[in-house]
């Protein structure tokens, strides 16, 4: 997997129906990438990407075809079964039964947002270069997305200074009355974008902390077209930033892991 550029000569279309494919390499490059800056074990197959991390981190699984074979599906089995920490896998294709594990079940649409102009963000947004943003950051998923596991809170457990300086991944930080708010990870591989963590405090909810990091993260995006997997209270956002929805994904995890976006 390699990462591209933030930008093309030409604004490139993408066909509603390459949503699921493209989103599912972005999805295992943006892990392949967090896996490595975590020490974590990057296990590579051509239906699955697998990163298997601590009792923490947990297992992450990328399913990246939608015809696993039995034997990836045994490995993949036989790595979720003896994970030290929470499972969670994500199938943009919605094809492949892991009902065996034991694991809940939900699904969660893919969108895709054309090529297409931005607006300016009516907050302060910026790509964060600095350990105490990244740490403003990474407090914020951590709190927004109420991921327990990673409490008591770790600098740098959940995103490593080194995962900045990976090509095509970038983290934004929005401020509201100089305090940060809001944060997501973005992602550019292979002339598509995406979007990971769109997360706001909850201190901070419903004051246009999440549409202000979504414009600031897009605003370099322009001429490509982005993904991203959305959560049912952030679709509204999303379709009114030009997204729409192609197809349901299909999410797993152990209970209790939180696997969120």
């Amino acid at each position: 997997m390699t990462m591209g550029s933030t930008s093309t000569n030409q604004p490139t279309s993408l066909p509603l129906a390459e949503a699921p494919m493209r989103q599912a390499r972005n999805s295992a490059a943006f892990w392949i990438a967090t896996g490595r800056c975590r020490g974590h074990e990057v296990i590579r197959r051509r239906g699955f990407v697998a990163v298997d991390g601590d009792e923490r981190a947990g297992l992450r699984i990328l399913i990246q075809e939608p015809d696993l074979d039995p034997g990836e599906l045994a490995e993949l089995s036989e790595l979720a079964r003896r994970a030290a920490g929470p499972v969670n896998a994500e199938d943009p294709f919605s094809s492949t039964d892991l009902s065996h594990l034991g694991m809940r079940r939900w699904q969660m649409p893919i969108m895709l947002r054309p090529p297409g102009p931005v607006a300016e963000p009516v907050l302060d947004v910026i790509r964060v270069r600095q350990p105490e943003d990244l740490q403003a950051a990474e407090r914020i998923v951590i709190e927004g997305f109420e991921l327990a596991v990673f409490e008591p809170y770790r600098p740098g457990e959940l995103f490593p200074m080194t995962l900045i300086g990976q090509p095509g991944v970038d983290v934004f930080v929005a401020s509201h009355d100089g305090v940060a708010a809001g944060a997501c990870v973005r992602v550019v591989d292979d002339g598509v974008g995406s979007h990971y963590w769109v997360g706001t405090s909850p201190a901070f909810r419903s004051r246009g902390v999440g549409r202000a990091v979504m414009l600031g993260s897009l605003a370099h995006l322009a001429d490509l077209p982005v993904t991203l997997t959305a959560s049912k209270l952030g679709r509204p956002l999303y379709e009114s930033l030009g997204y729409t929805a192609a197809t349901p994904s299909t999410w797993w995890a152990s209970p209790p892991a939180t696997a969120s976006r």
